[in-house]
């Protein structure tokens, strides 16, 4: 311990956090367990803090001390608090679920795999691959490694983002072995130990622990995909409160929700995240996904400065999750600094794969054209099922992305779902490794990046579920909002 004083949240104080009483028909004390493990959760509170006397809370909520000392045993038993005997009851935090990264396995026949939103890989890829294999005896006198990238890939990717909008050069860009490497050599750059790094909520798992990893502590931020820019109040509001250093963001179809930042909407975060001096890491991997609407829109963080945006992308959603082919664009000041990071790592990524993806770049429109198709079908054959055989399901239609983020109906729990699911041979990520703690363990994510035959079959294991009550379901009206 540091040995400086333990800060104590009063019973007034954590009234005012606390909010309205909690309502919903469940147990007085769940709820409240519930409302504390979200402020804990969102930032309000830290870990650390001792949580005021039961008898003090009682009074202040109007509550009987049972509710109040159940309450805190149900979050001591969650993790989300711990006892320290004679002193009181401190806010703390539970030990994580495996590693993002672990939960994927090696594809299986007979089982549906939905945990990743990864599609199959596009038909070009073939070609690709077999002309740069003629190209690589002219690589192979050499002894291979390309710190960076080779020149004519990151050329490939620059001009990329310069027909986007976004004008870029060569020395601007750092070639990775796909976008999770791109996310942990940028966060490895800009995050210093106890930083505050502000991310959407819910979010992409495997993003929250590259944040951890480098020492940095998550601010959730809530978005919602049906208003996606009431993001930009509560993200100025987030700021000014926690003092972050660096955001990370999906203005593009975020994962899971599917949220998409209007135009306005994006030119007026980038212009708050710089105005508080945060670096934006902006997540690009689903930005060309557009399934409806007004299409392509400019790239985030165009009105700002270059000091203020850094972008991830990679190949894997585009083309496929296995061409290790990612990339970050910067200033070319930071990607320098940034290459001498990635060469710790590794001294380069592979030659030939880098080949191949610059004879992707080559057809790139047309390759995303045929993906944007592909989703579509997919994303509409999922939601029809959903809606049909589904009773109680309610989603927002995303216009772009990869997956539907699903509310499921009361008394649901998503962790149940997914067990359930597993012994049917369907494989699902938990609603909750998408936010901290229990959240989200009343939602359920559903990617539709896998053929309309594993979709609809899958959507058959849930509805088998539904019917046999295992888990127990309601069977309410699906909505689609």
């Amino acid at each position: 311990m540091s040995g400086e004083p333990v800060r104590t949240v009063s019973a007034a104080e954590l009234a005012v956090l606390l909010g309205a009483a909690p309502t919903g028909g469940q147990p007085l004390y769940r709820g409240l367990a519930d409302a504390l493990r979200e402020r804990v959760a969102d930032g309000s509170m830290a870990v650390g803090i001792r949580l005021p006397a039961e008898r003090a809370l009682a009074e202040e909520l109007r509550l009987s001390r049972v509710t109040v000392s159940a309450a805190y045993r149900e979050l001591r038993e969650a993790g989300w608090a711990s006892a320290r005997h004679g002193s009181g009851t401190y806010v703390a935090m539970p030990s994580g679920p495996p590693a993002w990264g672990s939960m994927v396995g090696a594809p299986v026949d007979g089982v549906i795999d939905l945990v990743n939103a990864a599609p199959a890989a596009a038909p070009e890829l073939r070609e690709a691959y077999l002309d740069a294999v003629e190209e690589l005896p002219r690589f192979m006198p050499q002894h291979g490694y390309h710190p960076g990238g080779l020149t004519t890939l990151r050329a490939a990717i620059a001009g990329h983002y310069t027909r986007r909008g976004r004008p870029t050069t060569p020395d601007q860009i750092l070639v990775t072995g796909g976008a999770g490497d791109a996310t942990e050599v940028v966060f490895e750059a800009l995050v210093e130990t106890g930083d505050r790094v502000l991310v959407e909520h819910p979010t992409y798992p495997g993003a929250v622990e590259s944040v951890q990893a480098a020492g940095g502590r998550p601010v959730p931020v809530p978005i919602d995909a049906r208003n996606p820019d009431a993001f930009v109040a509560e993200a100025d509001r987030a700021a000014r409160q926690s003092a972050p250093t660096v955001a990370y963001l999906m203005p593009d179809f975020s994962n899971p929700s599917g949220a998409r930042a209007t135009p306005d909407g994006r030119r007026r975060l980038a212009a708050t995240m710089a105005h508080h001096g945060v670096v934006t890491v902006v997540d690009e991997v689903a930005a060309e996904l557009v399934l409806d609407g007004s299409g392509d829109l400019e790239p985030f963080g165009v009105p700002v400065p270059e000091s203020a945006t850094v972008a991830i992308g990679s190949l894997s959603k585009t083309v496929w999750g296995g061409i290790r082919i990612g990339w970050v664009r910067a200033e070319a000041a930071r990607t320098t600094q940034m290459a001498k990071i990635m060469a710790r790592r590794q001294l380069s990524v592979s030659v030939l794969d880098q080949l191949a993806a610059v004879r992707l770049f080559a057809q790139h429109e047309g390759l995303v054209l045929r993906r944007r198709r592909e989703l579509r079908g997919q994303r509409d054959a999922l939601a029809a099922a959903v809606t049909e055989r589904l009773p109680g399901w309610s989603f927002h239609l995303p216009s772009g992305g990869l997956s539907l983020w699903c509310r499921l109906p009361a008394g649901t729990g998503s962790s149940e779902l997914v067990a359930a699911a597993r012994a049917r041979n369907l494989l699902l990520a938990p609603g909750p490794r998408f936010g901290s703690g229990h959240l989200f363990d009343d939602h359920q994510r559903l990617p539709f990046t896998r053929p309309v035959t594993e979709l609809t079959a899958a959507v058959d294991v849930l509805a088998t579920l539904v019917m046999s009550g295992e888990p127990p379901l309601s069977t309410a009206t699906t909505v689609v909002i």
